[in-house]
């Protein structure tokens, strides 16, 4: 058993715990962090199913340090054999938050002369260590003189879908994007609409989870290569997936937005992940937005008209979002933006207002539920 650990992004903690949950794992949680047991299946299932975790590592220890000695002395008794084997390549990166050993570098160097101390022991190498084999990403992460340290499984991070070929000037994460419909529930069952749908991404996510697809399922992962995965497991794991994804769920996906170039992007990514013909793309002014089925959701991530001159533009798609919900009562409405007056705008207090963060702008996502 391994202890696995799953990054979020900050104020998303709850929802990747709920996804590692869904996968059958209790969890544990701390700032940015989802700690869970699991087998090399379980590092498998959560790259392959994890939508809004940015990576999946394996903690290989965890101790206070206050002196570069202790940081060699602690990291040279952990079992690095056990995960990396004789030929891996184990570049270290770090961190350093308020702590004493604070010199990045230093941390670096230390951690890997370890590492290499403790690998040429186990597996009784003389002379050089050859790294020519794959890839076991070390991290060594210290805060408040805490020190973790850890392997990434994933490779590139969990939001590397695999269907964003092209994107416009500010794209949203597509982990980022996967929060934003779990945390409005919506599961395929009525309509949804993003009327700001810029590169797609929201549309193409709701898509996956309404259809039950794995987000990891076109890409590669670090992890494939590793001796301690057994060599058909992920495949295995990937048929299996395949055969839960509900392929013939009909889904009702409107995504549009006022530039005829995003809607040309969003169409070529989302032909790229087989929604091609599922989401209806519209090039569309919110102002002429209409809601014609009973109930429903609409998710976005509008302008925030932070430059001068978009502000009323900006203030003017609020209130009619506003309008649009109050005439339309069992509509529910999920918009994140970092724009402080959304909810006198929209004429009403949220049902529930959670502080996230898109790429370093502090924003707020506002939702507004339907009646039942």
């Amino acid at each position: 058993m391994y202890q696995l650990l799953a990054t979020s992004p900050m104020g998303l903690e709850a929802v990747v715990a709920k996804e590692v949950n869904d996968l059958g794992y209790e969890t544990k949680t701390e700032n940015g962090r989802i700690l869970y047991e699991g087998d090399a299946r379980a590092i498998v299932r959560s790259n392959l199913w994890l939508r809004t975790a940015d990576r999946v590592k394996i903690v290989v220890g965890r101790f206070y340090a206050t002196t570069f000695d202790q940081l060699f002395e602690r990291t040279k008794e952990l079992p690095w054999e056990e995960i990396i084997g004789p030929k891996g390549s184990f570049p270290v990166s770090g961190k350093s938050l308020k702590s004493k050993l604070f010199s990045v570098p230093d941390c670096q160097a230390i951690v890997k002369k370890a590492i290499v101390e403790r690998l040429k022991k186990a597996h009784d190498i003389k002379g050089w260590i050859d790294e020519s084999g794959a890839l076991y990403k070390v991290e060594v992460s210290i805060l408040k003189d805490e020190v973790l340290l850890t392997i990434d499984t994933s490779g590139a991070g969990l939001h590397k879908r695999g269907y964003r070929l092209a994107q416009g000037a500010a794209p949203m994460k597509e982990t980022l994007a996967a929060s934003l419909v779990r945390l409005s529930n919506w599961n395929g069952d009525t309509p949804f609409i993003d009327p700001f749908c810029g590169s797609g991404t929201i549309a193409i996510e709701a898509a996956m989870i309404a259809q039950n697809i794995a987000p990891g399922f076109n890409r590669d992962f670090a992890s494939e290569e590793w001796e301690i995965i057994p060599e058909d497991m992920y495949e295995e794991e990937r048929i299996k997936a395949d055969s839960e994804a509900l392929y013939d769920k009909e889904i009702d996906i409107t995504a549009s937005d006022i530039d005829p170039e995003m809607i040309r992007i969003a169409k070529i990514n989302a032909t790229e992940v087989g929604f091609g013909d599922l989401i209806k793309f519209k090039q569309l002014n919110v102002h002429d937005l209409k809601l014609e089925a009973e109930k429903g959701a609409i998710v976005g991530n509008p302008p925030y008209g932070e430059r001068i001159g978009e502000r009323k533009e900006v203030e003017a798609m609020y209130s009619y979002l506003g309008d649009l919900i109050k005439e339309n009562p069992k509509w529910s409405l999920y918009i994140m933006t970092s724009y402080k007056e959304f909810e006198v705008l929209v004429g009403k207090k949220a049902t529930k207002r959670r502080k996230l963060f898109n790429g370093y702008l502090e924003c707020t996502y506002y939702q507004y539920w339907g009646e039942r």
